[in-house]
C-alpha cells in the first residue's frame, strides 16, 4: 500500500490571486506558490490580501520548502509576509527568484530563506518529492509547470501558461515532455490554470503585439510615445524597446518597479536593449520629444502610480500634452476598470492621444483559452482533474471542459479554498478543510478583521455621529452637553435645527434611563446610543455609526 499524498488549497480557487497550495507526503509539506491579492473596492483602507497562514503556522515544523512556478505577485508576493513567521528554502527559475528577492529584501526577510535556482527540465529531490520543472510560456519569462513524482503517481500542476508557437524568447511550453510523462508514468492528477476557461479558441501570440506596436511607432513619428505595461512583462518591454530602437528613439523607464525589473532582466541577459539607447528619466526633458520612448508602470490606474500622476498633471518627470501618444499595453484586471477609465479620461483632458486594448491589439493574455486547455487535457490524459487559478465560474467551465475531454465525471474535483484532497490507492477524495479566509494587510499583517472592515464601510457610506455628554455620577444629572459632532451624516453649519432636536433626543434618553433607576455608565451609554440612533433613522432614514461618549464626574 503506497503512501498517500494530500493537497491543501490555501488560496487561488474562487478568486484571481492568493495562489497557494500545500503538497504533503510522509509528514512533510512543500508549498506550491505563496501569492497575494489586491483589495476589492469593498475593502476600504486595505493594502493587500494574503492567504490565511493559520494552518501553515500550526504545522510550521513540517514545511520544508516552497516552489515558485513564476514571478508574479499573485504567486510569490505573500512570501515576504510568511517568512516573518517561518523559515524554508525557495525553489524557482533565476528570474523568478530575482523578482522575489527584490520584495523579500525590502521586507528584511532574506536571511530567513535560501534561494535555490532550478532550470528547464531539471528534476530535484525536494522534501519527499521528486519534482520535475517543465517550461511553460506565460506573460513573465521562465515559468514552470511542476510534475511531482510521488508514490501515488505523477501529480502535474500547469502553473500559469499558454501555448505560444512564436514566443519572443523562443521558449515554448514543453508539451512533448508532458506527453512523455503521460506515456511513461501516466498523469494521476492534473491541476490546471482556469483563468481563460470561459474563452473559446486560442490565445494570440505575444509576437502579435510587437507588430501592432511597431505600426504605432511608425504612424506617430512626430510624437513622444509613452507605453505602460506590467513591470514583470519582460517580453512586452522587449517588444516596446525593439520598436523604439527601430525608429531611432531613446528609451527611459518610469516607475521604481519598472527600473528594477529592467535592470534585473538585462543583468540576466533576458532583455536586450543597447546601452546607448537607455537614459535616466531625468534626462528626458533635454531630448527632442519625438525621439523619446518612455516605458512606464501604472497600467492598472493605481492612484499614486506614474501614469495616474501623469493623468493628473502631477508627475515630476513628465507633463503630457498634445504632443504625446500614450499606449496602455495591458488589460484592466477585474475591479480596476473604473480606475483605468479615470486615468484615460485624465490623459485626454491633458491633450494626449491614448491607445488601449479596446482600440488596438496592444495586449494579449498570458493564460490559455479553451482550445489550449483541451490540448493539455488531451496530451496529459489525467485520471483525476482539479481546475485551479480562477474565479468559481472559471473553475466550473474548466471542470466541464475536462469532462468533455474524457475525464470521468466522478474524477473531476471542483475545489475551493480550504479544501483538502487526498490521493490514495483507492482514488482521490475530499478529506477535510482548513482555515482559508482572507488575511488583510493594512500597514501591519493581520491587524484588520471583518469587524473593522464592516465599520469602515459604515463610515464610508453613512458617516459617523459622536455625542459627548457629562453627567453627575450620583444623580445622573447632565452637567455639560450634549455636544454632537458629525462627519458624513449632515453638514453641521447647515443643520443647526436638526442637531438641536438630536440633542433633545439624547436628553430624553438620559432622563428615561434615570427614571428607570439606571444611572451607571453602561446604562447611560446604551440609552444615549439607542435614543440618538432612533432619532437619526426616523428623521433621515440613514444609519451612521453612533459613538456615545459619556463622562461621569
Amino acid at each position: 500500500m503506497a503512501d498517500s499524498v494530500k493537497i491543501t488549497f490555501l488560496g487561488g480557487l474562487g478568486e484571481i490571486g492568493r495562489n497557494c497550495a500545500a503538497v504533503e507526503a510522509e509528514g512533510q509539506i512543500v508549498l506550491l506558490d505563496c501569492g497575494l491579492m489586491f483589495p476589492d473596492v469593498d475593502m476600504p483602507g486595505i493594502d493587500l490580501v494574503l492567504p490565511d497562514f493559520t494552518w501553515l503556522l500550526e504545522n510550521k515544523d513540517r514545511v520544508v520548502a516552497c516552489i515558485l512556478t513564476h514571478g508574479h505577485e499573485d504567486h510569490a508576493g505573500g512570501l515576504s509576509f510568511l517568512l516573518r513567521e517561518l523559515s524554508f528554502p525557495i525553489y524557482g527559475s533565476r528570474l523568478t527568484l530575482g523578482l522575489a528577492r527584490n520584495r523579500m529584501d525590502e521586507a528584511g526577510v532574506l536571511d530567513r530563506t535560501e534561494l535555490i535556482e532550478v532550470h528547464d527540465g531539471e528534476r530535484r529531490k525536494i522534501g519527499p518529492f521528486d519534482v520535475e520543472f517543465i517550461p511553460v510560456t506565460h506573460s513573465v519569462p521562465h515559468g514552470f509547470a511542476t510534475a511531482f513524482h510521488t508514490a501515488q503517481g505523477v501529480i502535474l500542476h500547469s502553473g500559469d501558461w499558454k501555448l505560444d508557437l512564436t514566443p519572443v524568447d523562443g521558449r515554448m511550453t514543453d508539451l512533448a515532455r508532458i506527453g512523455a510523462i503521460a506515456k511513461e508514468y501516466g498523469v494521476r492528477m492534473l491541476l490546471s490554470d482556469s483563468t481563460n476557461a470561459e474563452e473559446p479558441g486560442h490565445t494570440a501570440s505575444e509576437m502579435s503585439v510587437g507588430e501592432v506596436l511597431r505600426d504605432l511607432f511608425h504612424q506617430h513619428e512626430d510624437k513622444r510615445i509613452i507605453v505602460t505595461c506590467f513591470a514583470s512583462h519582460i517580453h512586452r518591454v522587449q517588444q516596446i524597446a525593439d520598436a523604439a530602437v527601430a525608429t531611432g528613439r531613446t528609451i527611459a523607464t518610469l516607475g521604481r518597479s519598472m527600473a528594477k525589473n529592467v535592470a534585473l532582466a538585462r543583468e540576466l541577459n533576458l532583455l536586450q536593449i543597447p546601452d546607448d539607447a537607455l537614459v535616466d528619466i531625468d534626462q528626458v526633458g533635454s531630448l527632442q520629444p519625438e525621439r523619446v520612448c518612455v516605458i512606464s508602470t501604472g497600467s492598472q490606474g493605481e492612484p499614486m502610480s506614474a501614469l495616474a500622476l501623469m493623468a493628473a498633471g502631477e508627475n515630476k518627470w513628465l507633463k503630457v500634452g498634445s504632443g504625446d501618444l500614450v499606449v496602455l499595453s495591458s488589460h484592466a484586471i477585474p475591479g480596476n476598470e473604473s480606475a483605468v477609465s479615470k486615468v484615460i479620461d485624465g490623459l485626454y483632458r491633458m491633450g494626449a492621444e491614448v491607445v488601449h486594448s479596446g482600440l488596438a491589439q496592444v495586449h494579449v493574455s498570458g493564460h490559455a483559452m479553451q482550445g489550449e486547455l483541451a490540448t493539455l487535457l488531451s496530451i496529459a490524459s489525467p485520471e483525476f482533474f482539479i481546475p485551479v487559478h480562477g474565479e468559481f465560474r472559471h473553475l466550473t467551465h474548466h471542470a466541464r471542459l475536462a469532462m468533455r475531454m474524457g475525464v470521468r465525471t466522478e474524477n473531476v474535483l471542483l475545489c475551493e479554498d480550504g479544501d483538502v484532497v487526498e490521493v490514495a490507492d483507492g482514488g482521490a477524495s475530499f478529506v477535510g478543510e482548513v482555515p482559508a479566509g482572507y488575511l488583510y494587510v493594512d500597514g501591519i499583517v493581520g491587524d484588520v478583521g471583518h469587524g473593522v472592515l464592516r465599520d469602515r464601510r459604515v463610515l464610508s457610506e453613512e458617516g459617523v455621529v459622536v455625542v459627548v455628554v457629562t453627567v453627575d455620577a450620583k444623580s445622573g444629572e447632565v452637567l455639560t452637553g450634549p455636544e454632537i459632532i458629525t462627519r458624513g451624516w449632515v453638514y453641521a453649519p447647515e443643520a443647526e435645527d436638526l442637531l438641536e432636536e438630536a440633542k433633545q433626543a439624547v436628553l430624553d434618553g438620559i432622563k428615561q434611563a434615570i427614571d428607570s433607576g439606571g444611572n451607571d455608565y453602561e446604562t447611560l451609554r446604551r440609552h444615549v446610543r439607542s435614543a440618538l440612533g432612533r432619532f437619526v433613522n426616523e428623521r433621515t432614514r440613514r444609519r451612521p455609526m453612533i459613538v456615545p461618549v459619556v463622562m461621569e464626574v
